[in-house]
């Protein structure tokens, strides 16, 4: 099951530790192995939290034109996501695209991680955020903390739908990930310069409602390792969700997965490739995942979640 790579690398670590791991693969499999490495030797245990909808569609990767809507489809479900706009003080209201790569993925884990702990729609920011980031190998200073900004504003702007096909699941007539808050200060002449000009940021009462209903728990290594590989970060994320809800094998076939992660890919051979390099690291993060590559597209098995039920008790207690 993907031994070749993933999985094969974690048993190296767990035979040989990571230094004689790393000495032992190619070139291109030494990354694989600082990820099993990294995971299995978590010893903070501390989880994250997203909502079951971002687990079986997700954000573009790349910028979209401002002006452009995203609509993503996944089992049973499709997201759209518009963009928005926003007034600063003393400006006309301004246009925000919708929000796109792994920098916009972690903003949101973080809201979402924090509102489903506290088990409230008011998110603290300023340390807490920072420290959390901090722990993602995310810095707030210098070009990652301007586009860690420039994604909490499409955040912030942007409204979203979620139409689920399930008939226990209701579709959203409207919605917004936040309702209030996420300001950042961007001037240089402001003494505030990469603060939060908030303290605090209140999630919109039908996502987070939703997200307590139907919460999926991550472990924060992995989203850690994964923080700048958005591909394998959605993958990460989707295996997370289905794997532990199976009751048998299961065929993910290639045309399914490519309408679920391979939007923009025209070739399927293409999308087959990259689907290949992005799924390594999102298994070597996910230890106890059973997935295979096969000519049909991928074999998913039953098997245990990322983090465990005693862990989740933890955390709500």
């Amino acid at each position: 099951m993907q031994e070749d790579a993933a999985h094969g690398v974690r048993k190296l670590v767990l035979l040989h530790g990571r230094d004689q791991a790393r000495a032992m693969v190619p070139p291109e499999r030494k990354a694989l192995v600082d990820i099993a490495a990294e995971v299995l030797a978590d010893d903070a245990s501390r989880i994250g939290i997203t909502y079951t909808g971002f687990c079986l569609t997700s954000l573009p990767h790349k910028r979209l034109p401002d002006e452009a809507a995203w609509e993503k489809r996944g089992h049973r479900v499709t997201l759209l996501v518009e963009p928005g706009r926003l007034k600063a003080a003393g400006r006309a209201p301004r246009l925000h695209g919708v929000p796109y790569g792994a920098r916009a993925r972690m903003i949101l884990l973080y809201l979402q991680t924090q509102a489903a702990r506290t088990n409230s729609r008011e998110v603290e920011l300023g340390r807490s955020m920072r420290d959390w980031l901090g722990r993602m190998g995310l810095s707030w200073g210098g070009e990652t903390g301007k586009a860690l900004r420039e994604q909490a504003v499409r955040i912030a702007a942007c409204s979203l739908k979620f139409f689920w096909e399930d008939e226990d699941m209701e579709g959203w007539a409207a919605g917004r990930f936040v309702r209030s808050g996420l300001r950042f200060a961007e001037r240089g002449n402001d003494s505030r310069q990469g603060e939060l000009w908030d303290e605090r940021v209140v999630l919109d009462e039908v996502f987070f409602d939703a997200m307590r209903q139907h919460p999926v728990p991550l472990q924060e290594a992995a989203l850690r390792e994964l923080g700048n590989r958005s591909a394998s970060l959605d993958l990460y994320i989707w295996l997370a969700y289905r794997l532990h809800t199976l009751r048998g094998p299961t065929t993910v076939r290639w045309a399914a997965l490519r309408d679920q992660f391979g939007a923009g890919y025209s070739e399927l051979h293409t999308f087959r490739r990259d689907f290949r390099k992005s799924l390594a690291p999102a298994v070597a993060a996910y230890p106890e995942a059973k997935v295979e590559l096969t000519d049909d597209g991928v074999m998913l098995h039953p098997s245990r979640p990322p983090v465990s039920v005693r862990l989740i008790s933890a955390a709500r207690s």
